[in-house]
């Protein structure tokens, strides 16, 4: 399962691994331990995370991928390290409250939140 979640090979290669090292195991088999185990490592992997710091950069960028505009808000501590980041296809008020509320409420309260600019970066 860590194979899959950190390098994403296909399960069938997984498979196919598995038999080289003498277990013999179905992709199937493999495809429902990450189902069922997923939800429950990320938790465990970000109840160890390092806390982030009290001062927040907040950015909005926007992209063009296949002909369509996608917004991303993003947040990141004075560490330089993701505090929270949200995609989506409007650019609005709600989208905003939305994201700040999701990184309030996921990290606790900022000392300071510093708006740094919007950035468009176009890709085919």
């Amino acid at each position: 399962m860590r194979w899959y979640l950190a390098y994403n090979p296909s399960l069938r290669n997984l498979e196919e691994m598995m038999a080289e090292r003498g277990i013999l195991i179905d992709h199937a088999t493999i495809h429902g331990w990450v189902v069922r185990y997923s939800p429950e490592l990320l938790k465990r992997f970000n109840a160890r995370k390092r806390a982030v710091t009290r001062r927040w950069h907040v950015n909005e960028t926007y992209f063009k991928v296949r002909g369509r505009w996608t917004y991303r808000y993003r947040a990141i501590d004075s560490d330089g390290d993701t505090v929270e980041f949200r995609f989506g296809e409007r650019r609005d008020l709600v989208a905003a409250k939305r994201f700040l509320l999701k990184a309030l409420k996921r990290h606790g309260r900022s000392q300071r939140i510093v708006g740094v600019g919007r950035t468009a970066v176009r890709r085919s």
